[in-house]
């Protein structure tokens, strides 16, 4: 797509000059740094903002895709064909009230946890260490240590493709595992209300702490990479399968299985996009071969591989 004059002056006149770039680079904006460039690029400041943005594009017939803060999301070396939306830059925004708090989108899930300690709220200390937003956090049922988002969500508010906002409560959200109407739907979420429960501030750090400690030993977060690779299989650990299957270090160009954590794949150096398609294939295939496993992936890929 060659970018059009005529479509950016819109977008500068919905978001302003500043929140908007053409053919940006997505490695700058994936944890994976791997990633071609978006034609446009907009970091809207309010709903209204998005709504029209959205409304835009489905006008113009011009494709469009939500982002936060690309800790899920691997871009096509060819880069995407339309309008990225990222709500991590100017669409954040965290209220307590009580035992609730409210949020928008673009939060992120490790600041909401600050927030609630500080506010002696307990119930989000598993999320503490989760790089990513609220709004990717809710979209795909987050998780770790035992907790998961669907614990904590009361009600959500999202944008549909026809422009229209709802308000969805927790019973209408159908969160599954790495699952939710909202992920279904292709609804983009605008914030949350989340349900904590009143704790001890120097408890819920200590838990804090513990987790932290727990990552850093057993997680290759000093490389860049997209968190949990693969889905868990039914009856068994991605990581487990993926070492068992001697796959420990295995390396397509710079993308590599973590020899520190196998369920993770790491940027060893100059990876791109079609090494960490291929990688995951190539894991795919011999897991496959040697369990009977069908691996699927938790990262999702965009644009044209």
């Amino acid at each position: 797509m060659v970018i059009k004059e005529n479509m950016v002056r819109e977008l500068y006149t919905i978001a302003g000059e500043d929140a908007v770039r053409t053919e940006e680079p997505m490695k700058n904006h994936t944890t994976f740094r791997v990633g071609g460039s978006a034609d446009y690029f907009v970091s809207p400041h309010t709903e209204e903002e998005i709504r029209k943005i959205v409304a835009l594009c489905e006008e113009k017939e011009i494709p469009w895709f939500v982002t936060g803060n690309g800790s899920n999301l691997v871009v096509s070396d060819k880069g995407y064909r339309g309008v990225i939306l990222s709500v991590y830059k100017n669409f954040q925004g965290i209220e307590v009230e009580g035992n609730r708090i409210r949020a928008k989108a673009g939060s992120m899930l490790a600041s909401i946890s600050q927030a609630a300690r500080e506010a002696g709220l307990s119930g989000m200390e598993f999320a503490s260490g989760i790089p990513g937003t609220l709004g990717g956090g809710v979209r795909m049922n987050a998780g770790a240590y035992g907790g998961e988002m669907k614990d904590i969500v009361q009600n959500v508010t999202v944008l549909t493709g026809e422009g229209e906002i709802l308000n969805l409560k927790k019973e209408e959200l159908g969160f599954g595992y790495r699952a939710s109407v909202i992920k279904e739907k292709g609804y983009l979420v605008l914030g949350a209300e989340l349900e904590l429960v009143p704790g001890d501030k120097e408890e819920i750090l200590a838990r804090m702490q513990e987790l932290k400690n727990r990552r850093v030993e057993k997680q290759p977060l000093e490389y860049p990479s997209a968190g949990s690779a693969f889905k868990r299989p039914e009856g068994y650990f991605a990581g487990k399968l993926v070492m068992d299957a001697g796959l420990s270090g295995y390396a397509v160009g710079g993308a590599k299985v973590s020899e520190k954590h196998c369920g993770f794949l790491i940027n060893a150096g100059g990876a791109t996009a079609s090494d960490v398609m291929e990688l995951i294939r190539q894991i795919q295939a011999k897991v496959k071969e040697q369990f009977g496993v069908q691996l699927e992936p938790e990262i999702q890929f965009l644009g044209e591989f």
